[in-house]
């Protein structure tokens, strides 16, 4: 007996470690879909920020804005949605269509900015200003 426990005990083990990497797959995955507004709209249209069970399993969620968590995420801006998600009002409006557009133009407008601000750093920094160049 105490050797057939032995031997399912690794078992037992590599199950749980399947599991845990199964859920962190899964979570990452939802969390990752809360960047995208037009699922937003989605989920509040079916009524699920209304569901106090699903408004918990939000806030469960917000560990993946620990750094440890966070690095693994492709679109950072989901943490930003699900920090909103924890205020009822933000949920309320997420109803409206208009509102999910609105939000999708505001991330491409940050987008485009933001990209064209990266740009220009790197380039700024690499070129001398007139007063280094004629200090040489």
């Amino acid at each position: 007996m105490a050797g057939s426990s032995g031997f399912c005990q690794p078992l037992l083990n590599e199950e749980s470690d399947d599991a845990a990497r199964t859920r962190f797959q899964v979570e990452l995955e939802f969390v990752q879909c809360l960047g995208n507004p037009y699922y937003l709209n989605f989920l509040a249209q079916r009524g699920y920020f209304k569901e106090k069970s699903f408004n918990n399993y939000l806030k469960y969620l917000l560990y993946w804005k620990k750094p440890e968590y966070a690095k693994f995420l492709k679109y950072p801006q989901c943490l930003h949605f699900l920090e909103l998600l924890q205020y009822e009002h933000f949920r309320r409006e997420l109803v409206n269509p208009p509102c999910a557009k609105f939000i999708d133009e505001q991330q491409i407008l940050h987008w485009q900015y933001y990209s064209r601000k990266r740009m220009r750093i790197p380039t700024q920094t690499q070129q001398p200003t007139g007063e280094e160049a004629t200090s040489r």
